[in-house]
């Protein structure tokens, strides 16, 4: 656990909280300029990923892991829908592959039907042919996540400046050690519940507090809880993954989360001082940015594709 900590507090560090859920966008965003030279073997992929603004042309395919690799085919989330709205359209990553689209609609609707949650806020899912982000996450590049508002839908449209500027709600106590009860409702146990009995959703990624906080309150069935996993961050959203869809076999799969709960002592870690208030390590350098040859060799047709 001290090794993971430690790699992940560097990934911390090195996407510095960029795009996360209540981070502002645009109403007039700004196309990239051209690379000067994009054939360069040391352009960082994500320089290349990111001034793709539609998907290529291909079967839809999820290719590499979930942090590294790209998306073939990918299909958008419509921007609004009968239970759910995309929000910080600037940023383009309303796409992902068609499993993961039909997946958020699926709860979406499923939520709303049971009267659950009135829609959802869809953040960022991938890019439209997937690869490393400019900013922000260093997963999301194979069309297989989805970041999920823990704000409800309002029932009005919003506008093009409120889905830029509209922030998200903190739903971890300032100390980090529990749920905020002034934001925290029993619908939010009840909408990742529903995500979380999704038949293809492999793990759901929320901040330690949440998982906290639905260890104490789920009721009736708790097998789904062994899906809902603690991780950093993650107090203004909720992070959906799926697994590998059937057929893709150049989408490389993560291994199951573990059968059980996950409330027992093994949360507390979660809790303790080392990693609720981690000491900056002076010495930690960031990674050079991945290139198209740290990538699987597909993904260089497809983010060069026309």
């Amino acid at each position: 656990m001290r090794i993971i900590f430690a790699l992940t507090l560097g990934l911390l560090t090195a996407v510095g909280g960029a795009a996360l859920a209540q981070d502002k966008g645009t109403v007039n965003p700004k196309p990239l300029p051209p690379l000067a030279n994009p054939d360069d073997p040391k352009t960082p992929a994500k320089e290349l990923f990111g001034r793709r603004t539609l998907p290529a042309d291909m079967s839809a395919r999820s290719i590499g892991f979930y942090s590294r690799g790209c998306l073939a085919g990918g299909a958008a989330l419509p921007i609004d829908g009968d239970a759910w709205q995309v929000m910080r359209l600037s940023r383009n990553r309303n796409w992902g592959h068609p499993d993961m689209i039909r997946t958020v609609e699926r709860i979406a609707r499923q939520a709303k039907a049971e009267g659950v949650w009135p829609g959802l806020l869809v953040g960022d899912i991938s890019q439209p042919r997937g690869g490393p982000m400019l900013t922000g996450h260093a997963s999301h590049q194979i069309g297989l996540d989805a970041d999920i508002w823990l704000t409800p839908m309002p029932s009005r449209t919003l506008n093009r400046l409120e889905r830029e500027e509209t922030s998200a709600t903190d739903m971890v106590r300032a100390d980090k050690r529990d749920i905020e009860p002034r934001n925290w409702t029993p619908a939010h146990v009840q909408i990742l519940r529903i995500a979380a009995q999704q038949p293809n959703v492999e793990r759901i990624l929320v901040n330690a507090a949440i998982k906290k906080a639905v260890c104490r309150e789920a009721r009736g069935d708790r097998r789904w809880l062994s899906k809902i996993r603690p991780f950093w961050g993650h107090n203004y959203h909720f992070h959906v993954r799926v697994t590998c869809p059937p057929g893709d076999a150049g989408c490389n799969a993560q291994d199951p989360p573990p059968r059980d709960e996950g409330c027992d002592s093994s949360l507390d870690w979660w809790f303790t001082d080392a990693v609720l208030n981690p000491k900056p390590n002076p010495n930690w350098k960031p990674k050079p940015p991945m290139t198209l040859a740290q990538l699987p060799a597909e993904c260089r047709v497809v983010v060069k594709a026309k």
